[in-house]
């Protein structure tokens, strides 16, 4: 799909414009009053599910099919090493070794 510089800027508008709604619908509903207590938990679990999804949508997406590409491998590998309680600093180099040899070499 090729889209034109104007029809870009169109789009991209169009997107701050349902960004600006969404954002005002919350508000405007709600006001003043306080939410019911069973929502706050739900509130806190949509910022790390929105996370993992833009990450694995990120990592795994290529175009319109899933692949398993050298930043996967090198999550995977941060991944194990913290679960083995390996320092941050030692699983992140890990990760960015394994992610640049396997860039190199397949």
């Amino acid at each position: 799909m090729n889209l034109s510089e104007a029809q870009v800027w169109i789009l991209i508008a169009g997107l701050v414009a349902v960004a600006v709604v969404t954002k005002g619908i919350g508000p405007a509903v709600v006001g003043s009053r306080p939410l019911p207590g069973w929502s706050a938990g739900v509130i806190a679990a949509l910022a790390p599910a929105l996370l993992a999804a833009l990450v694995a949508t990120a990592l795994l997406a290529d175009g319109r099919r899933l692949v398993i590409g050298a930043e996967a491998v090198g999550v995977a590998v941060a991944t194990v090493l913290l679960l083995c309680r390996a320092p941050l600093l030692a699983a992140a180099a890990a990760a960015v070794l394994v992610t640049a040899l396997l860039r190199a070499f397949v």
